[in-house]
């Protein structure tokens, strides 16, 4: 379905992660599928954190890699830590163990956010090179954003109270967060909402309280930044277990 500011999001519930996976695996088949038939390739932006794992896994499975045309597939990363590529909280290296190691993906179509060095720099090149493979678009036109969202109803690097979730006008961030005392790169709130579609991927009972006050609650995006992705054409998915959707 379709879904902006005035819009209700499509609310997946299933019994467990393994469930969740299962599903997201078969949307993210299908949405690539139609962007390759439309459009001669499929953009995909990567989530970070443990959540996707499990997805990119069964992706880089026997059951689900040979239904890919890897060739015609652009893997795009959401957010970054500000650390080497081989280091273990590096999102890149999770990527690249879980999935794209793994497939017959070319080197050229996987676009990675550097981590290394200095974070308003490389998210400054990160835009450049989202701007040139968008080709002149006031925005990204992702066909698929993946995001999953913290306890503290972050999403992507969009932390509660960090400057960031003000950006109206670049397509990336690097994005002080004070709590962990570094900056993190990441997609701004604009550039996530202009994706064709946006798939959250949220498990856990850590998650139970916070999710309706995401989805349902009063607005307060600068507590909970998951209220900022309200794709503005696009279709918005929120991919559940029961245990996170328990209160929902």
């Amino acid at each position: 379905m379709s879904a902006s500011a005035e819009s209700t999001p499509s609310i997946h519930v299933f019994d467990d992660a393994g469930e969740v996976a299962q599903a997201a695996a078969e949307r993210i088949v299908d949405l690539a599928h139609k962007a390759i038939a439309a459009r001669g390739r499929f953009s995909l932006a990567l989530a970070g954190g443990s959540t996707p794992k499990r997805i990119y896994e069964l992706l880089a499975s026997e059951e689900f890699a040979g239904r890919f045309e890897w060739p015609q597939v652009h893997v795009f990363f959401g957010d970054e830590r500000c650390v080497p590529p081989d280091h273990a909280d590096s999102n890149y290296r999770m990527a690249s163990e879980a999935l794209l190691s793994r497939v017959p993906l070319p080197e050229v179509n996987i676009h990675r956010m550097i981590g290394e060095g200095d974070a308003v720099a490389n998210a400054r090149l990160y835009e450049d090179e989202l701007r040139e493979f968008f080709d002149g678009a006031n925005w990204p036109a992702f066909d698929l954003v993946m995001l999953g969202m913290g306890d503290d109803g972050h999403t992507a690097s969009l932390f509660p109270g960090t400057r960031a979730l003000q950006e109206q006008q670049a397509w990336v961030a690097a994005n002080w967060v004070e709590k962990f005392d570094t900056f993190r790169i990441t997609l701004t709130a604009p550039a996530i909402n202009h994706a064709a579609h946006v798939m959250f991927i949220v498990t856990g009972a850590g998650k139970t309280d916070r999710l309706p006050e995401v989805l349902s609650g009063a607005r307060e995006p600068e507590r909970l930044p998951s209220q900022l992705i309200r794709p503005v054409a696009g279709a918005l998915d929120w991919y559940v277990d029961s245990s996170a959707g328990a209160k929902l």
